[in-house]
């Protein structure tokens, strides 16, 4: 090696050592639940003319058309999903997609020809959250920059890392320590909210986000929270903030 190579070489190494050079970024170890998928599970999410969610999207389309468009323009509704939950100021509390739906039906629908306020898991609230959330697909998961949030989405995490139930489990315990090896024949995904609601063929229905925490919480033994509970809101924001800059996929398929 000639001098000047010799000279060069420990220029470029000095440089690595004293961090004037970047190193490389680390990739993203994070998954969506769909790489834990079958193929032919992705192949039914990938195609929206067979993806069952997009009945749920359909029936929301109309329902907004007929409900919400006289105060909101569809093509307003871009990015919105992937910003909730977020605060609301009326009610001074965090609110879930789900939430601010039901309460702008209560508060500007409340003649609804089709019926009383839309009760948490119904056909209307399903089909309203997941067209509004599938306007979102494709864009990455934005939480708010927002104090207010603060102390919920602290309980958020202290939750997502306490036992709980007869089999003392936490969310952590399987979606962070086990990701990726098997239960009951399904493989444990990290806990991503990138793609509700969505479609599970257990279910064979649209379920969100919170009929899945639930249904974790019966499955170590323990009493659910109520849907629309502070405790899971809490826990959707934690979840939120955790997934940031993935992107929304909704209405997702799940097995």
């Amino acid at each position: 090696m000639t001098p000047m190579l010799r000279a060069l070489g420990g220029a470029v190494l000095g440089l690595f050592l004293s961090g004037e050079v970047a190193a490389q970024p680390a990739l993203d170890p994070r998954r969506s639940g769909f790489d834990f998928m079958s193929p032919a599970t992705q192949a039914m999410q990938r195609d929206d003319s067979a993806n069952p969610a997009f009945l749920w999207v359909e029936d929301g389309r109309r329902r907004f058309e007929a409900d919400c468009q006289g105060c909101h323009a569809v093509a307003s509704l871009r990015g919105v999903a992937a910003r909730y939950p977020a605060w609301d100021g009326a009610s001074a509390q965090p609110l879930t997609l789900a939430g601010r739906i039901r309460s702008c039906q209560q508060r500007h629908v409340p003649k609804n020809p089709r019926g009383p306020e839309l009760a948490w898991e119904s056909e209307a609230l399903l089909g309203l959250e997941a067209f509004v959330a599938h306007a979102s697909r494709g864009q990455p998961i934005a939480p708010p920059d927002d104090t207010r949030l603060a102390p919920a989405r602290a309980l958020g995490a202290q939750l997502y890392t306490q036992p709980f139930g007869q089999l003392k489990m936490s969310c952590a315990q399987c979606h962070d320590a086990l990701a990726g090896r098997r239960l009951g024949g399904s493989a444990i995904p990290q806990g991503h909210p990138t793609a509700y609601p969505l479609y599970r063929l257990e279910w064979q229905g649209l379920g969100s986000l919170e009929r899945r925490l639930r249904q974790c919480f019966s499955g170590v033994r323990a009493e659910p929270f109520a849907f629309g509970s502070r405790e899971l809101v809490a826990l959707q924001l934690y979840l939120a903030q955790r997934a940031a800059g993935m992107v929304v996929e909704s209405p997702g398929v799940r097995p």
